[in-house]
């Protein structure tokens, strides 16, 4: 699955779904959960950070999402890497650096190497404490499927177990989709 250059300021719009529980109509909560995760506490600082633990969580679980979906179809070479770290750093508004993400890229690949997918998918459902994290969650999934050509059978199973481990109801993936393909239709 690879990300078409010019699709990643695009898709990067695509994420900034706004959360209704917010005034904010162009900040989605995976940028405001990245906002905690770029600013990480430095253990030899004393300057508060803001740094949220539950929003690092919940930013971690929805790239996550986005990775396994990456990986689905068992091939995830450089340029796949690069195109998939410079879509979430653009969806981040630029909070989060280059070099954390290409850490959290590195970790989460060790990780879903040693546990596999299935565990990785209900640990990154874990973070979404709310239904609207979970379906920012799908969104994130959808848009990284939809970078490719087409959406595989083996993407969009991941995207469905992504929606079960998140006790998501029937027809979240399709809502997810839609809502995504609604975004590129007005694009």
């Amino acid at each position: 699955m690879a990300l078409r250059e010019e699709s990643v300021p695009f898709l990067a719009r695509l994420v900034r779904r706004a959360d209704s529980s917010r005034s904010a109509k162009d900040v989605s909560i995976l940028t405001l959960a990245a906002a905690s995760f770029g600013s990480r506490h430095d253990p030899d600082s004393t300057v508060p950070t803001g740094f949220d633990p539950a929003a690092v969580a919940l930013f971690e679980g929805l790239v996550e999402c986005a990775f396994l979906v990456a990986h689905a179809d068992g091939v995830f070479d450089e340029q796949e890497r690069q195109a998939f770290e410079r879509l979430v750093v653009v969806a981040c508004d630029g909070v989060v650096a280059p070099g954390q993400i290409a850490s959290l890229v590195s970790d989460l690949a060790a990780q879903r190497e040693e546990d596999g997918e299935d565990v990785r998918i209900r640990a990154a459902a874990a973070a979404f404490k709310r239904p609207s994290h979970a379906e920012e969650a799908l969104r994130v999934a959808v848009v990284m499927a939809r970078a490719s050509e087409d959406v595989s059978d083996v993407e969009l199973r991941t995207i469905g177990k992504i929606a079960e481990a998140c006790g998501l109801p029937p027809g979240a993936v399709d809502d997810a989709f839609r809502s995504v393909d609604a975004e590129i239709a007005r694009a």
